[in-house]
């Protein structure tokens, strides 16, 4: 009897320890980071799903038109531009040969199907009118509101099962909450 009762503690010890090592071992999600350049100053924790996107938002400096482009993050932690999309052809703007597809919808140009990686990327802020605006499930934050004129990186990071399920618990303090609107 008790050779069969540590048997069982045995068991059930291999099992919770097999266990937590795979939810270490398996993906759970993928964090994007946006950070100041200058100094490493987190502003903003991103949870994202294989394949969830987000949006940068901002004015084009010389036309003053709003420029959007969809970006995603895969499982490894690449982040990718799908889309562009933009009111007319302005500096810096256009289509990269055999990049996505151009067409046309309502008054925006698209570029569409681009799925071309960007990896980590550093953008210059630009002032409030600029508006360099992330949006990100129901929220959105206005980096030009926060820091403007300072270069900040993206960055995606994959995290384990385990972090997932440890992050819908604790959520980071700098991940907007759901539905909270304007960061």
């Amino acid at each position: 009897m008790v050779w069969q009762r540590k048997q069982f503690f045995f068991f059930v010890a291999v099992l919770l320890g097999s266990l937590v090592l795979t939810a270490y071992l398996v993906s759970g999600q993928t964090e994007l980071r946006i950070t100041c350049v200058e100094g490493g100053r987190l502003l903003l924790v991103l949870p994202l799903e294989t394949d969830e996107r987000f949006t940068l938002h901002y004015y084009h400096s010389v036309e003053n038109t709003p420029i959007w482009e969809v970006h995603s993050v895969d499982n490894k932690g690449r982040i990718y531009i799908e889309e562009e999309r933009y009111l007319r052809f302005g500096a810096g703007m256009g289509r990269m040969q055999g990049v996505g597809n151009l067409v046309r919808r309502g008054p925006h140009d698209v570029i569409e199907n681009m799925h071309f990686p960007t990896g980590d990327f550093i953008l210059r802020v630009g002032s409030p009118g600029v508006d360099h605006t992330i949006f990100w499930r129901d929220t959105k934050c206005n980096l030009s509101l926060i820091v403007p004129h300072k270069a900040v990186k993206f960055t995606a990071q994959p995290q384990s099962f385990a972090y997932k399920l440890w992050r819908c618990v604790f959520p980071h303090a700098l991940t907007p909450a759901p539905g909270a609107g304007n960061v």
